[in-house]
């Protein structure tokens, strides 16, 4: 994700306190109602949100500002992200991440939501469509870019596998024996493994190269056959009982594949330096009073 989406997910972030700890806060309390004491003294409602605001207020505003300009022009220009086009998208991002667990661990892991990333995407669709047009991306650009990140486009040798993952020795041979019995893998999954990010998708890990996995879980998994399933094997996470799923051969880095993601991800570079000086631009076609100055 861009760095333009990074800055706006602060921003969103900040907003929210505000609202959450600022205006809701306004219903519930009274105008010097006590929210915290400090040694006996009282922190009223006011105090915390003079000092929100004090600290990012501002910022907050100018967010809001520049919220407002993207979706005058985008109505003026025309340009509408539709919820396909943005579902789409979060396909895209859940590819990139591995699958459906990868994506979801991801928000966790950030402290955000599928409904935050969603408008934030939005977001960024709709100014990168507003300032795409005015974007150029060059050949020479392109192959430059291209030559300083070759290591980026190459692709290492890859397999798809499954995991059921035990506490013990004992359970994992029981586990093996019922594969060996004609158990099904995915359902012995779910039942046996205490692996909570993929069991419920039968212990699918997606593709991966080597040196993502522990080295005694990847010299085993990198060894099998597709469709092969490996003895139990110890690491300190507990004893795996592997599956291979599929192999992928290494790839080196070739341009003519790698042309379009190389130009993609100039234009994003562009549109994240030149987001800024498109702001201040528009910003003299409208009749904007802002009266909360930076402190």
């Amino acid at each position: 994700m861009s760095l333009l989406m990074q800055n706006k997910k602060t921003f969103l972030v900040i907003l929210v306190l505000l609202i959450t700890m600022g205006i809701s806060l306004s219903f519930a309390l009274k105008k010097d109602e006590t929210v915290a004491k400090f040694n006996g003294q009282a922190i009223s409602k006011d105090d915390l949100y003079s000092e929100m605001v004090e600290q990012y207020g501002a910022a907050t505003v100018d967010k809001i500002i520049g919220d407002k300009i993207v979706a005058a022009e985008a109505k003026k220009q025309k340009v509408n992200i539709t919820n396909s086009i943005l579902n789409k998208e979060v396909e895209k991002l859940k590819a990139s991440y591995g699958g459906e667990e990868a994506f979801k661990q991801a928000l966790e892991s950030n402290n955000t939501t599928l409904a935050f990333l969603k408008q934030d995407l939005k977001n960024y669709l709709t100014i990168k469509q507003l300032l795409e047009p005015q974007i150029e991306i060059t050949e020479e650009e392109m192959k430059t870019y291209f030559d300083e990140n070759k290591d980026s486009f190459a692709e290492a040798e890859q397999i798809k596998a499954s995991h059921i993952l035990v506490a013990d020795e004992k359970t994992a041979n029981e586990v093996k024996q019922k594969l060996n019995d004609g158990g099904d893998f995915a359902e012995l999954a779910k039942n046996y493994s205490t692996d909570d990010s993929t069991k419920d998708s039968g212990g699918d890990l997606g593709y991966f190269a080597k040196g993502t996995m522990v080295t005694e879980f990847e010299d085993v998994a990198f060894g099998l056959a597709v469709d092969q399933v490996s003895k139990p094997v110890k690491t300190e996470y507990g004893y795996h009982i592997i599956k291979v799923g599929a192999k992928k051969k290494a790839k080196e880095a070739n341009y003519n594949d790698s042309k379009e993601e190389i130009k993609e991800t100039l234009v994003d570079q562009k549109i994240d330096s030149e987001y800024s000086t498109w702001l201040e631009n528009k910003k003299k076609s409208y009749d904007i009073e802002n009266t909360l100055e930076e402190v």
